[in-house]
């Protein structure tokens, strides 16, 4: 997953579970690192990596155009083997990506917040989808790819209403509050996010017959 983002020019940022347990890997350029030598598991063959360049390029151009999808191409480099040059060059290249975001993330505080700040977005949007997903106890009954992604997108259509009505409300509440004289900090207003649901109603009798008409 790292290793598709970083070639298409984006960061992947992950919180980093089982931290102790990941491998880091070294440029094989002879050098000694001191203390973190034994944090190593190996290392990186640069050289390869080098050689299978244009070909990692033309990857990249063909997923960020659209091209070929990325589980298209995974599937043939599985089929092409662990032996064969390109597929080694995608690995070792994962494998020094990957270091170099770990040795960031330890490093880092900043980025550790910056992370689970998104984290918890990302978990908030979650549990704002499986709240409107309630029929079937939010599980897909059939294995009908069709019907699934219908589900899906219907499902996303839901949340992202959600999401923009209590947009515009918090902007009426702001508002109101300016108009009286109550001022909230951009720091403070950061941390208000448009992902609650606890006011709305899942189930009911929803009637559309006119503007008028509201849910019971």
């Amino acid at each position: 997953m790292v290793i598709w983002y970083y070639l298409l020019g984006f960061s992947f940022m992950p919180r980093i579970k089982n931290f102790k347990k990941q491998d880091l890997y070294h440029p094989g350029d002879g050098q000694k690192h001191g203390a973190i030598d034994s944090l190593f598991a190996g290392k990186v063959d640069m050289k390869l990596i080098a050689e299978q360049w244009d070909s990692l390029v033309r990857i990249a151009a063909s997923l960020k155009n659209r091209i070929v999808s990325a589980h298209v191409i995974a599937k043939r480099l599985i089929n092409l083997g662990t032996t064969n040059p390109l597929a080694k060059a995608l690995t070792q290249l994962g494998q020094l990506v990957k270091t170099t975001y770990l040795l960031r993330y330890m490093d880092d505080e900043e980025l550790r917040r910056v992370v689970q700040l998104m984290l918890n977005r990302g978990e908030g949007r979650q549990y704002l989808a499986q709240h409107v997903f309630f029929a079937n106890q939010g599980k897909f009954r059939t294995g009908d790819y069709f019907e699934i992604m219908n589900k899906a997108n219907c499902l996303s259509l839901l949340s992202n209403a959600i999401m923009v009505w209590n947009t515009i409300r918090m902007g009426e509440i702001l508002d109101a509050a300016e108009k009286e004289g109550k001022t909230f900090s951009p720091e403070a207003l950061a941390h208000v996010q448009p992902l609650h649901f606890k006011h709305v109603i899942v189930n009911g009798t929803y009637d559309f017959t006119s503007p008028a008409t509201f849910i019971s």
